[in-house]
């Protein structure tokens, strides 16, 4: 036996009703709002895949609640970003020139997993406008969520996870850690350290239906210590690690996280 087929042979097997009945267990509930990071691989044979994963989180949080998650097309950086590792320099003027503007119905996700691909196809979903910064989300707050996502206050005040933290969201961490949480980016446009960033990125956009490279300053993000961040918030406040399938998964409230993060980076950020 090949270690595939070994592999292959160990995975859970999760149906739509044995996800269902394990996200109620972590805590998932009737009218959250809900910001998911996924990994399905990790979550070991979904029978149906990323639709049955999303099926199941629908019906969970039903018709009051709302599941989001990132749409980014990060692609949609310039060159010297470090995005296009794979093109040689002397095609960096053309990707400047030609890279498809960003149109959020049709635009992939790049990087997010098959879940977040398919929830912004999904009926009735909405889709930020940022062009390399997308959040897509279906449910009763998906519009608002999604509306006037500002180009240059990427992750801050009015965005997606602004708007989730004045909802009193929550964070939904399934085969994945704290490495691939966006709120802790929102802490970080809240706190005060000295080694603050700004910088300008440039993404192609439409700009009254023509294609136009557009810069703009944003906040350099830092996501180095996100994984120690993370450890140091579970042990400070208890927080359980449930196991669904062959997934580690965290159920987090969002803004007590947020503060809390926000402080440590105060504390700890030079």
């Amino acid at each position: 036996m090949t270690v595939i087929e070994q592999s292959k042979q160990t995975k859970t097997v999760l149906t739509k009703t044995d996800l269902i009945r394990q996200w109620k267990s972590c805590g998932l509930g009737e009218g959250q709002t809900v910001l998911a990071h996924t990994s399905l691989s990790k979550l070991g044979y979904v029978v149906g895949g990323a639709e049955t994963l999303i099926r199941s989180l629908l019906e969970v949080v039903g018709e009051e609640g709302t599941v989001m998650m990132p749409s980014q097309t990060w692609k949609n950086l310039d060159p010297d970003t470090g995005v296009h590792w794979e093109a040689p320099a002397e095609a960096w003027p053309a990707i400047r020139e030609h890279w498809p503007a960003y149109d959020k119905n049709i635009t992939p996700a790049v990087g997010m997993g098959a879940a977040a691909e398919m929830l912004r196809k999904w009926p009735g979903a909405h889709r930020s406008d940022h062009p390399a910064r997308s959040f897509a989300a279906v449910g009763r707050y998906a519009e608002h969520l999604t509306a006037h996502h500002d180009l240059r206050n990427i992750f801050g005040e009015g965005s997606p996870l602004d708007k989730l933290y004045h909802l009193n969201g929550r964070v939904l961490l399934i085969g994945v850690g704290y490495d691939k949480n966006t709120s802790l980016h929102l802490a970080e446009t809240r706190a005060r350290f000295p080694g603050k960033r700004y910088a300008n990125e440039s993404s192609a956009i439409l700009v009254n239906g023509s294609r136009k490279w557009v810069a703009y300053a944003t906040q350099v993000m830092d996501d180095s210590d996100f994984v120690r961040l993370g450890r140091e918030y579970e042990l400070a406040r208890n927080i359980p690690v449930y196991q669904v399938g062959d997934a580690e998964v965290r159920l987090i409230e969002q803004r007590p996280f947020v503060d809390w993060a926000t402080a440590w980076m105060e504390q700890n950020r030079r």
